[in-house]
């Protein structure tokens, strides 16, 4: 179960920095058009703050406090920054992932999050969809924003 979920949100961070990184203009990450009230930007904060409460706060006692309105509200942060976060979180992440004992992620994870209870192992496998779903959204944002 570990080496799994290390792999994928190793993987699927990286690809978060790709994503990041593959804009022509910075300014394009915070746009948004339309029906896309969310900017690449948003999506990132909102993935590092998420990642950092549930897997690292929780599972790891990493101590992070999350801001979740900031998450939403915060504009034009530095494309080097939010690249530092993802490295940041990725360290958070690989940490609180391998100091987790395996047979522990049959519990129950200790936060009513969806209004019932769940397992650590249902949860991780929750997250790691969340994060593909929004790595989804950056990537379509890019291609249809980035011009």
């Amino acid at each position: 179960m570990k080496a799994v979920l290390i792999h994928l949100f190793d993987r699927d961070l990286r690809n978060l920095k790709k994503e990041l990184n593959a804009y022509s203009f910075e300014e394009n990450i915070w746009k948004v058009s339309g029906n896309i009230s969310n900017s690449t930007g948003t999506l990132v904060l909102h993935l590092v703050g998420n990642l950092n409460h549930f897997i690292g706060t929780v599972m790891g006692n990493s101590g992070y406090v999350r801001d979740r309105e900031a998450e939403f509200e915060r504009r034009n942060v530095p494309k080097q920054e939010m690249l530092d976060q993802i490295d940041s979180t990725i360290e958070v992440v690989m940490k609180a992932i391998l100091e987790f004992p395996e047979d522990r992620f049959s519990n129950t994870y200790p936060h009513l999050v969806f209004n019932e209870p769940m397992t650590y192992e249902y949860f991780m496998f929750h997250l790691v969809s969340h994060l593909n779903y929004h790595l989804g959204q950056v990537n379509y944002h890019r291609r249809l924003l980035d011009n």
